[in-house]
């Protein structure tokens, strides 16, 4: 079994309190984040849903590439972005939708091998699994020659 955290700290009420994150690792210290990181343009901190779409595109760029390596395929690089959308109902928010974008090189697969192994990886990492709530969650895998 593993553990991992991540604490916040927030001081002041509501759009004019700010929180500051940080993980166990040390990967976020003190991060800032606000009403304005998460809901304007404010680039001088993060949000939960920015925070969710890296977790969810390193875990289903880890699993990929430990399926490439059990059915044989050397990856060479691979880039996953993640676009979570907040979308506001009635009073409150929920995040409807995560798009998953995949490009990967990776010597001597075919399509159809590359795009079963996307979406088992998709399937499998334990980030999708804990997000099976959110309604939408869609990958382009794009092979690269």
């Amino acid at each position: 079994m593993i553990e991992k955290t991540a604490g916040v700290h927030w001081e002041g009420a509501g759009k004019k309190g700010v929180g500051k994150i940080s993980t166990q690792t040390g990967a976020l210290k003190d991060y800032p984040y606000g009403f304005g990181s998460r809901f304007e343009d404010d680039r001088r901190g993060t949000n939960p849903e920015e925070i969710l779409g890296a977790a969810h595109a390193a875990c289903f760029t880890m699993a990929f590439s430990f399926a490439c390596d059990k059915a044989g395929f050397a990856t060479t690089s691979i880039d996953t972005e993640a676009k979570v959308r907040l979308t506001q109902v009635g009073d409150g928010f929920v995040i409807d939708r995560i798009q998953l974008r995949l490009t990967a090189s990776i010597p001597n697969i075919d399509e159809a091998t590359f795009q079963q192994l996307a979406e088992g990886a998709k399937r499998g990492c334990p980030v999708s699994k804990a997000l099976a709530g959110v309604p939408e969650v869609t990958l382009t895998a794009t092979l690269q020659r």
